[in-house]
């Protein structure tokens, strides 16, 4: 056997290994837990990996026990209003910022590329201060809100994608008398697809999973999303409703689940389409 030959079969081997170790060290923490939902009991610990008996009573005492239904359609629907806002406004942004020349337009773009630095948890106090001017509080569309309004932090990204279009394209539609909104419809948002997937995605997991600030708007128990309400459920210092919250986490993780197994589909397709039209 070459040199050559036994180096690429030894790379080969150890990729593979680390690949095999990468999917344990990701697939078996998210395994005890599926499990642990259909084990008997409370204790979240167990000897064995496999339950000795399965149950599906913790998903049934979820919905019956808690408001868990209303909590899942607080979340879907703060999650879907805030992906569709958020992606329509980023959009908006990176195609103005992409296309349009005007006064400050440099320095506009250092300082949001500046404030995107900072973590932004560190403006929380002032946004809480906000909303309760404006008696926002314990209510959805303040979530709905911040979620849209930080997003468009994330401009750069679209502005990226949007230079890498030909301008002759805006340019022949513009001859045809089409006008800015004609042309981001019709021409940059279908060559988009693959980027409007992303910021989809992203968007709607970010809204679905929060909690810091979901946990400090809002107050009463119906108005709660899925993040606030499990852990409100384990918090109490005498709490031992571990497998509940197994269950629990279990059903939170479907939508995000089904959400990116749906939009890779799409994923695909859109890669696919701005080839073909470049």
């Amino acid at each position: 056997m070459s040199a050559a030959k036994f180096k690429k079969i030894f790379g080969d081997i150890s990729h593979h290994l680390l690949l095999i170790v990468i999917a344990i060290v990701t697939i078996y923490p998210a395994l005890w837990v599926v499990l642990a939902s259909f084990r008997p009991g409370t204790a979240l610990y167990s000897e064995h990996l496999l339950p000795e008996r399965f149950t599906i009573e913790h998903y049934i005492e979820l919905f019956r026990e808690f408001p868990f239904a209303q909590w899942y359609m607080n979340t879907i629907k703060i999650a879907l209003v805030s992906m569709v806002c958020s992606t329509f406004f980023v959009l908006l942004t990176g195609y103005a910022v992409s296309r349009f020349r005007f006064r400050g337009r440099k320095s506009l773009m250092s300082g949001l590329f500046v404030l995107n630095m900072f973590p932004s948890f560190m403006s929380m106090i002032a946004v809480y201060i906000l909303l309760l001017n404006m008696n926002l509080l314990n209510k959805h569309s303040a979530l709905m809100f911040v979620y849209t309004g930080g997003a468009a932090m994330g401009y750069l990204l679209v502005k990226g994608y949007f230079d890498t279009i030909p301008r002759s394209l805006e340019e022949a539609a513009r001859i045809d008398g089409a006008n800015h909104w004609i042309i981001f419809f019709k021409i940059f948002v279908p060559l988009s697809r693959p980027l409007i997937v992303y910021l989809s995605v992203t968007s709607f997991a970010g809204a679905f999973n929060d909690f810091i600030f979901a946990q400090m708007v809002l107050r009463t128990k119906e108005q709660q999303t899925l993040a606030v309400g499990l852990y409100n459920m384990v918090s109490s210092q005498f709490s031992t409703q571990f497998t509940l919250f197994a269950a629990g986490c279990v059903l939170v993780a479907l939508p995000i689940t089904l959400v990116f197994m749906f939009f890779q589909r799409f994923l695909v397709e859109g890669l696919t389409a701005g080839a073909d039209k470049g």
